[in-house]
């Protein structure tokens, strides 16, 4: 059978299907399950601070009349955290106790302050290398590009001084130039950047007139827009390119390893087919490198990614042609 091993995160694993950060790896049983089906690695569910913030003003609502003391409730702003931090660390030590698969622990942050403080909890409770959720929406009239961008330089640039695991980063596409300020981030001494990150999206309601969310699970043709970009960028990086969104199938994995990632993660195929479906990708993944006669992904990865000859069909806009055929 054909090797599936690759290189993410700044470690060996044995597939290129990654768990996705999602509630299914914030669950020790299912993270068993995925580990059992052959996933290459697990990364946890996010810890978000935008989620504690949102707990704790739910919470201090509740107790501003009982206790109006303003030292006491800073002394709660840091329980709420430092419980969530200990239910984090203990999933990690719990994970890494019972499978044999790479734990990567995922953080989101608001304040500079809280990314290392985070960063180094989650080292020391042993994670094996972390993933930055890192995503700003570009949405503020009165802050300019490169201050927007300064953010992830920064935030980087102090977590690799606070700990000595792996760092890898999780970004979207909201840059004004997008394969600039991916090379960038690339040389800063990162183990890796998965393209592209999936945040709540809202959406309207028109028979209630109301703001919704839009769907939280992605669609298979959400693939199109990280495989262009990986084809782009993939050769042209310091660090490796793992990608995500819309990876529903092992025809989608093989495709962005030909574009040049070195690994994929997976999520709304997890909710869609279960665990077991890891094991079904790799399999047919393997199927189709024994027909081709690849022995390992290295023989193929980045067949596709961008060369002279791929040049045009990247970066190519315009599709009106098919608009004047008959049939399309």
């Amino acid at each position: 059978m054909a090797n599936l091993s690759t290189k993410f995160f700044g470690l060996e694993l044995r597939s290129p299907i990654i768990a996705a950060s999602c509630s299914m790896t914030g669950d020790l049983e299912q993270i068993k399950k995925l580990a059992r089906a052959g996933a290459g690695a697990i990364v946890l569910k996010s810890l978000y601070e935008e989620e504690i913030d949102a707990q704790l003003q739910e919470e201090l609502l509740q107790r501003k009349a009982l206790e109006p003391d303003p030292e006491y409730l800073d002394y709660f702003d840091y329980i709420i955290k430092d419980e969530n931090l200990k239910n984090y660390t203990g999933l990690i030590r719990q994970a890494k106790q019972e499978v044999d698969v790479p734990i990567v622990a995922s953080v989101s942050c608001i304040s500079q302050s809280d990314w290392v403080v985070f960063s180094k909890k989650l080292e020391e409770a042993g994670a094996d290398a972390l993933e930055l959720n890192l995503f700003l929406l570009p949405a503020k009239l009165e802050k300019s590009g490169e201050a927007n961008e300064q953010f992830y330089f920064s935030t980087v640039k102090k977590v690799l001084e606070a700990v000595s695991i792996p760092v890898t980063i999780k970004i979207s596409h909201y840059f004004s130039n997008l394969a600039a300020m991916i090379k960038a981030l690339s040389e800063t001494g990162i183990a890796g950047i998965s393209l592209f990150n999936r945040f709540y999206s809202p959406d309207i309601d028109i028979q209630n007139e109301k703001m919704i969310s839009a769907d939280v699970l992605s669609h298979s043709t959400d693939y199109l827009l990280p495989l262009r970009w990986t084809g782009i960028m993939s050769s042209q990086t310091a660090c490796p390119l793992a990608a995500t969104g819309g990876i529903h199938s092992a025809e989608t994995a093989i495709k962005f390893l030909l574009a040049g990632a070195a690994a994929v993660q997976v999520a709304s195929v997890l909710y869609n087919g279960g665990t077991e479906i890891v094991a079904e990708i790799n399999q047919k993944i393997a199927t189709w490198m024994d027909a081709k006669n690849y022995d390992q992904i290295a023989d193929f990865k980045g067949n596709l990614a961008i060369r002279d000859k791929h040049v045009a069909l990247y970066e190519r806009s315009q599709f009106m042609k098919y608009f004047t055929q008959k049939n399309f």
